[in-house]
Parts: C-alpha cells; structure tokens; sequence
C-alpha cells in the first residue's frame, strides 16, 4: 500500500465517521475539510456506496447515512489493546510535541471503545510500564505478550531463567512490571524463591509457562515501588 492508498483509506474513514456524527454534509464541506477536490469525494463517496454503505443523497443539500445504520464498533483483543498501549509508551519519548499529542488522542478514543474489563486492563498496563530511551535496537525477547497477560490479570508464571553465571532455576514469580532499559526489556516481579522483588531480563527468560492460578495484586503504583526498594 502506498501513501496515497494510506491517505485515501483514512480519509475513506474519516468521511464515514463524519456521516455518523452529522445530519447531513455537503461534498464542498468534506472537500474542504480533507483538502481535496469536490470530485474526489464524488469517488469517496461512491467506492463507500460500493462497499455497502448505505449513503443517501438528498437533492441540494448533502448525503446522509440511511436511518438505524450505525458502524460497527471497533473491536479489539486484549493482546491488541496492550500492544497499542506499549505502542503509546514508546511514542511519548518522542520528542515532537504534536506527534504525541495526536497520538495521545487516539489512543484516548481507541480506549473509549474498549471494553471495561479491557479498558481496565491497559489503564494498568500503562501505569506499569516504563520506556528508556533505546540505543541498542536489537530485542531478544519473544514474551512480552504473555507477560503482558500475566501483569493485568494477575496470574503467577513460572520461568526458567539463566543468570549471569549461566545458572538455570525455576522460579515462580508475579509480575508487576515492565521496563525497557537501554540494553534490555526487564521485568519487575516478586520472586517465590528469593521472597522478594526481582528484575528478570527478558532475554535470559528461557520458558515461560503463565498460569491459572492468580496472586494478590500488590496495591502501589510503579513509582511508589521505586521509592520504596530503590
């Protein structure tokens, strides 16, 4: 897909969010609203048609969408809302202020359709994940995910993990977060082994198993962990 497919596709759906905010719209207000040529939107309009979108056109005054049609809502998995909202972790070092900002406010929109078991969920995701400006781009971690899922419903895992001596343990573990530090993505737990909060690299995770026995969430933001034991 080229940028002017990409372009085209937003503005596709843009023109349809605007038919289900509005009564009606004439094709010179969307042609000015997106910057294009009244008869591009003719074509916009027409390949929604085609699409089955049941667009209305009243003589002289715009188009509307038919009566009691409404789009559906944009469904998202679990996964999918905590991979947007690490997404929007690594977008915040972003040093352009308006770049953020947009994002910022999609990622509010997004999270308005969000299911609130779901919505729950990534808004805990968000407070529990810390990025630090990457110099080393290499990842060697397929886990993420997994963790991710452990974190927000609060399930013990059980990991294989291989310290620096090259030693391998088991260790039975709850997440509580998720940082990704200049060299690695590091995982904040408390360890059943030790009896205590431990940083886990990610890439020394060898297996990870999450399991369906879940643990007592610990009642303190990422902050208050800071402060308390560093």
């Amino acid at each position: 897909m080229n940028d002017n497919d990409t372009k085209r596709l937003s503005r596709l759906t843009a023109i349809l969010t605007q038919l289900q905010t509005k009564r009606l719209l004439t094709a010179r207000e969307l042609a000015n609203k997106f910057s294009v040529s009244i008869r591009t939107i003719y074509r916009d309009v027409r390949a929604l048609e085609q699409a089955g979108v049941p667009i209305l056109t009243e003589e002289g005054k715009g188009y509307t969408l038919m009566e009691g049609y409404k789009i559906p809502p944009v469904m998202f998995t679990e996964s999918q809302a905590n991979a947007l909202i690490l997404a929007e972790q690594l977008v915040l070092k972003n040093k352009d202020a308006s770049f953020i900002k947009d994002y910022s406010e999609a990622i509010d929109k997004i999270k308005a359709v969000l299911g609130h078991s779901i919505k729950d969920k990534a808004n805990l995701l968000a407070e529990r994940t810390l990025f630090i400006q990457n110099i080393n781009n290499e990842r060697n971690s397929n886990n993420i995910s997994e963790l991710q899922f452990a974190l927000t419903n609060f399930y013990l895992a059980r990991i294989e993990y291989i310290n620096e001596a090259e030693n391998v343990t088991s260790r039975l573990i709850e997440p509580f977060a998720l940082l990704s530090t200049q060299e690695n993505w590091l995982l904040v737990a408390w360890c059943r082994l030790r009896n205590e909060f431990r940083f886990f690299r990610l890439d020394r995770i060898k297996k990870l198993e999450v399991l369906t026995e879940q643990f007592t969430p610990h009642e303190m933001t990422l902050q208050e962990y800071f402060d308390k034991y560093h």
